[in-house]
């Protein structure tokens, strides 16, 4: 069957997105027209189709909206169904025909409290709104959760999990280096990350992902210690994170990262990395249950060099390395939650061709 999957807000090589879900679409025999951003890279692939649209930045918010709406009225009628990304594209299901999920990978009222350039007395009106915008949206579109605790306020809808997929092989974790890998950004650790390994004889910092601007002009000053590779496909990521001392976690104590499974925690699991994560509920309890890495206090530097200083240890590294694999290997496997995520599209195509 035709599946169209939508995105313009998203990076056209984002991991859920590009490196899981349509794979496991494609594994499954679909033709998947991808309607997204352009990219530095040819996306297409046998039984996949890119149609390029504006990504919505600023001031190309509208005309981004305006064309996907256009691309989305020109492919849907041939699709079995239609898989959105974006809390924006919510907003063009007249254009398109047929049954339509959309996939909520964060929780916005959430982030909304977050958002330093929305007005502190205006937030709790800004996350009331954007709860309101959730009903609509579970009344006219199927819904698709990234994590379990979604469930709280929208009921018993399935969850689809950001889970890695476990290579059978991977370097083993060495000394001198520690690693981050997602957005980098202030709440994100940032700061602990970098006075950190100032403190720390030896050890750089590899940085993969996209930067912040408040953090960019943190990392203006040049340092060898520290390495900012931006933007990383995630199969070259992965691979470049393999063989590190530490995996970093280190987010902040905030509402939306309390209860989410950090995806990096699991993805440094799977490549042997053993973890170094702040005790956000979820990542302590993952962490601690697998027996896979250190936990410290939020913003503490000094707790930081110490967990980096143990994991000088071979034996130490090689323990966290092997139970973090196992752990992921038996309850976090992309291989698994694949299966039930081409179910979920096909039941949905199938409830679709029967109305």
């Amino acid at each position: 069957m035709k599946v169209v999957v939508a995105t313009i807000v998203h990076h056209p090589e984002d991991a859920r997105i590009h490196y899981r879900q349509i794979p496991a679409l494609l594994a499954a025999g679909n033709e998947v027209v991808y309607v997204a951003p352009s990219s530095d890279r040819d996306l297409e692939r046998p039984g996949l189709v890119h149609r390029e649209v504006p990504r919505a930045l600023g001031r190309r918010r509208w005309s981004a909206l305006r064309r996907a709406a256009s691309v989305l009225a020109e492919e849907t009628p041939t699709a079995a169904v239609t898989i959105l990304h974006d809390p924006e594209l919510t907003l063009l299901r007249r254009s398109i025909t047929g049954p339509a999920i959309f996939d909520m990978h964060e929780d916005l009222p959430a982030q909304v409290r977050d958002k330093a350039w929305i007005p502190g007395p205006v937030r709790p009106a800004v996350a009331l709104a954007a709860r309101s915008w959730e009903r609509w949206v579970a009344r006219r579109l199927h819904l698709v959760l990234a994590e379990e605790v979604y469930r709280v306020r929208h009921g018993d809808r399935p969850v689809v999990r950001n889970t890695p997929v476990v290579p059978e092989r991977v370097a083993p974790s060495g000394p001198d280096r520690v690693v981050y890998l997602g957005r980098v950004s202030l709440s994100r650790g940032l700061e602990t990350m970098l006075g950190a390994v100032a403190a720390v004889d030896g050890v750089a910092l590899d940085l993969y992902g996209p930067v912040d601007p408040s953090a960019k002009r943190i990392l203006d000053q040049e340092r060898e210690d520290v390495r900012v590779h931006g933007f990383v496909p995630n199969p070259s990521a992965l691979s470049a994170i393999e063989g590190a001392q530490a995996g970093l976690a280190l987010l902040d104590d905030r509402p939306n990262y309390r209860d989410s499974v950090p995806t990096k925690i699991l993805e440094y699991m799977a490549r042997g990395v053993p973890v170094i994560t702040t005790p956000n509920p979820v990542a302590r309890r993952i962490v601690e249950h697998a027996d896979a890495g250190i936990v410290v206090p939020y913003g503490d530097v000094g707790a930081l060099v110490e967990a980096i200083e143990l994991l000088r240890d071979a034996d130490l590294r090689e323990r966290f390395a092997r139970n973090g694999r196992a752990a992921v290997r038996d309850r976090y496997d992309w291989s698994a939650d694949a299966r039930e995520f081409v179910s979920l599209v096909e039941e949905v195509a199938r409830q679709g061709s029967d109305s």
